[in-house]
């Protein structure tokens, strides 16, 4: 069994009389420690799909198996739990809180997990170790892309999600926070999960799931994903 399961999943809104499919009959594996993409245009379902593995909302049907256990029946107590203790998230814009430092905006999140990283190790693991006490309007949008990595990573999350993690920033700057979760992968043996349309960053991925209409069009793996540095785009 894979570390991260989907299997048979569908997600359904109803629209007044319409019902919309968000996730139709989405089956897919990811091992533990890979960095996994998702891969498809707007409103191919990607969005929703990350949303369902974060514990942000539930499917309709099917299983969502996270490390053995089927969070798909979870209570909104256990869910709640379960975002808290092991999930990651990093989202397109960063979130932080404009009136807290950098070092602050982690520890709001390290403060709720117990074996926590400390935030000044957090943010020199993203290269900010001289920017700890800075405010996030001192900082550039990679720099605060890198706050938000590392405010993810200091829960010690057993899966980092992130969503459209680069779709803010210039080409040099989004490379730079790619190769940052790429270590989190290589080194550090985390498991991430990126969702993004732009399928030049594709090769760097040990899996990429490819959604299309609400469905996984294909999956692939590449046995020697690309470095960073030889990506372009």
């Amino acid at each position: 069994m894979a570390y991260i399961e989907m299997v048979h999943s569908y997600k359904r809104y109803q629209m007044g009389s319409t019902t919309i499919v968000a996730n139709n009959d989405v089956t897919f594996g990811i091992e533990k420690g890979e960095l996994a993409i998702i891969l498809g245009s707007s409103g191919a379902g990607k969005s929703t799909v990350l949303n369902i593995l974060g514990g942000m909302d539930t499917n309709s049907e099917g299983q969502v198996i996270i490390d053995g256990r089927d969070i798909s029946g979870y209570t909104s107590h256990q869910l709640t739990e379960y975002r808290r203790h092991d999930i990651g998230f990093v989202f397109q814009f960063y979130n932080l809180v404009a009136n807290l430092t950098a070092k602050e905006n982690v520890e709001l999140a390290s403060e709720i997990v117990r074996n926590a990283q400390d935030p000044v190790k957090a943010l020199t693991d993203v290269g900010l170790a001289d920017r700890i006490d800075n405010f996030p309007a001192q900082l550039s949008g990679g720099e605060q892309q890198r706050v938000a990595i590392a405010r993810a990573v200091a829960k010690n999350p057993k899966i980092l999600l992130c969503d459209e993690p680069t779709g803010a920033l210039d080409y040099n700057t989004g490379k730079q926070v790619l190769q940052i979760l790429q270590d989190k992968s290589r080194n550090d043996g985390a498991t991430v999960v990126i969702v993004t349309h732009n399928s030049a960053i594709a090769p760097i991925a040990d899996r990429v799931i490819h959604m299309h209409d609400a469905r996984v069009k294909s999956i692939e793996t590449n046995e020697h994903p690309m470095n960073i540095k030889d990506l372009e785009w």
